[in-house]
């Protein structure tokens, strides 16, 4: 469901406040980074996983050592 926010002057910067609710759904906090995706219509953001990296390198490690069992859980 889209909400509005609206862009205020912060310092010598414009930004925008985000409400608890989409924080909470975001599972950040203040000092938390945020990634974002951008085009000329929308703003995309995305909370910041220091370890995802690692856990992606894990995950095809071990999707590739059980390839198998992998397939015959999907179906």
């Amino acid at each position: 469901m889209a909400k509005k926010l609206k862009v205020r002057k912060i310092g010598n910067s414009l930004g925008v406040i985000l409400p608890k609710e989409v924080l909470n759904d975001l599972r950040v906090e203040e000092g938390d980074d945020l990634d974002y995706l951008t085009n000329k219509k929308e703003l995309r953001l995305f909370a910041n996983n220091p370890n995802f990296a690692e856990e992606m390198k894990v995950f095809k490690s071990l999707s590739r050592r059980y390839r198998n069992a992998l397939g015959e859980l999907a179906k």
